[in-house]
């Protein structure tokens, strides 16, 4: 299954069996090893049996610019596409080639990212509540009061704006919090550790940082500046994870929650979209949710092996780079993948691929999320992970 760069190359004399499920993997943004991870995820799930012998996949990465994107998927839908699974640029500047790609027959699979167009299936844990349950989190851990930062993902994307959203509902609560630096890291650790090192810069007397991915790098800045370790919430990478348990580090001043996106939204949305494309599921278009990973620094665990296992959560740093994002393993949803298939888009030896659950859990509404026009529920940002605190 090669990997395609660009859209020229969609269809014509080189299209692999015509017998085969024809499916794209269509990537936006993909400067990350959250992205690399999910889209190796899919591949290891498409080599899998039965699937590699029913599915032919393609990859697109297309960029962050959306009618790149836009012009990547009409060329899918022009060369055949039976199904597209994606991370979308913007939850809005899709809808038009979304709804005629529907037209043809097309199921379009978003996972992580969400569009609003109705007859896309969005796989997502965005409307979970990592914004206000990690904002929360942040604002327990500094009484109420502090100066912060807040490290942002890909400007324009849907999961960005959501989390932010939900963040600020809950900062906005709180007088004492004075966000004093806002920067866009894209989920990507480098990133982030030149974006905080330049706020650093300006506010070294931080207390605390609100970061989406790439929340490592955060760490990383502050030790570059020989700043104070101050409370850091973030998602999901190993290093963050580590450093959280690191005795050295809490004494320093560290603490904080590893929460957020989960690779195995990409896996969990690519199982739905082959067994609706293979007639063992009947599945409207809709919204559905998956759950929301959330590791205080007090429940890291290290694993002994290659899974997660006896609730562990971490791997030694031996075993996988710092920037690994954790969350890639599902017992229930997703028992057929190992850290190979994570890490280098291999199906795990002597797998085969496991049916879903019958039931899925349905996100409520966001509007500019996930649908539009539509009316969000009155507790859209009810913090359901950490008790709230009033000010000390």
């Amino acid at each position: 299954m090669a990997a395609l760069v660009g859209t020229a190359a969609l269809g014509g004399p080189a299209a692999a069996d015509e017998k085969k499920i024809k499916v794209y993997l269509s990537l936006s943004y993909s400067g990350n090893a959250w992205q690399s991870e999910a889209a190796n995820v899919v591949k290891a799930l498409a080599a899998t049996p039965p699937y590699d012998k029913l599915v032919e996949l393609k990859e697109v990465i297309s960029g962050t610019d959306p009618q790149a994107q836009i012009s990547a998927y009409e060329s899918m839908i022009d060369a055949g596409a039976q199904g597209i699974i994606s991370f979308p640029v913007s939850a809005t500047a899709l809808n038009r080639v979304v709804k005629r790609g529907c037209s043809k027959g097309v199921k379009f699979f978003m996972y992580d990212a969400t569009v609003t167009e109705p007859c896309a299936y969005n796989v997502s844990y965005v409307t979970a509540g990592f914004g206000e349950n990690s904002a929360q989190a942040l604002v327990n851990a500094l009484g109420g009061k502090g100066k912060i930062f807040l490290s942002r993902g890909v400007p324009g994307n849907s999961v960005d704006k959501r989390h932010t959203d939900g963040a600020m509902s809950v900062f906005k609560k709180y007088p004492g919090i004075q966000v004093v630096s806002e920067y866009y890291s894209f989920w990507d650790d480098r990133t982030t550790q030149q974006e905080t090192g330049k706020a650093l810069a300006a506010h070294p007397d931080v207390d605390g940082i609100w970061a989406q991915a790439g929340e490592y790098g955060a760490i990383q800045a502050l030790k570059d500046k020989g700043s104070k370790l101050v409370p850091v919430t973030g998602e999901n990478s190993n290093g963050f994870r580590l450093a959280l348990m690191d005795p050295a580090a809490k004494q320093a001043g560290l603490t904080g929650v590893s929460a957020g996106s989960p690779p195995a939204t990409a896996g969990y949305a690519f199982k739905l979209m082959m067994e609706v494309l293979t007639a063992k599921r009947k599945l409207e278009p809709q919204n559905i949710e998956y759950p929301l990973p959330w590791v205080p620094a007090d429940q890291v665990k290290v694993c002994k092996g290659q899974k997660f296992e006896d609730g562990c959560n971490a791997f030694p740093p031996n075993v996988v780079p710092n920037s690994f994002v954790t969350e890639v393993f599902n017992p229930e949803l997703l028992p057929e993948l190992s850290l190979q298939s994570a890490l280098e888009g291999k199906p795990t030896p002597g797998a085969t691929i496991q049916p879903l659950p019958a039931e899925v859990k349905r996100a409520p509404d966001s509007p500019g999320i996930n649908c539009q026009p539509c009316k969000a529920p009155a507790d859209e940002y009810k913090v359901t992970k950490v008790e709230v605190k009033p000010a000390r």
